[in-house]
């Protein structure tokens, strides 16, 4: 390592500390990150999310490829890509159930009082 290399780390390491002790500000999360941001329908936005993560879990456990998936969900191999990176954006929630189905699943649908005035949406795999 030359010399130069040396500075140029120390650099790069002064800069990061600089960067390191700005003080961060920080938000409690409401517990959807749709909701959060501010973005339409966060409530089924999270229940696309949590289905996709049970859907890619399956497709990993498996062990089976991409196109093996897409064969088995009815649908093109980009489309499976899309769900491994958690882009259920095109897919309805009713079709994602669909999927998990396909993939050797029961779906179940439980509707009861909430406890707040605002029901909620969860996924419990």
């Amino acid at each position: 390592m030359t010399r130069r290399d040396v500075t140029r780390r120390t650099i790069k390491s002064n800069s990061l500390s600089k960067a390191a002790a700005r003080p961060l500000r920080v938000q409690k999360s409401s517990g959807n990150v749709f909701a959060d941001l501010g973005l339409p329908h966060p409530e089924q936005e999270l229940l696309k999310a949590q289905l996709t993560l049970q859907i890619y879990r399956l497709i990993r456990q498996l062990g089976i490829t991409q196109a093996e998936a897409g064969k088995v969900l009815g649908i093109k191999q980009p489309h499976v890509s899309a769900l491994m990176r958690n882009r259920a954006g095109s897919f309805s929630v009713e079709r994602l159930m669909e999927f998990l189905t396909a993939l050797g699943q029961d779906v179940e649908i439980t509707v009861r009082p909430a406890r707040k005035p605002q029901g909620a949406v969860s996924v419990t795999a």
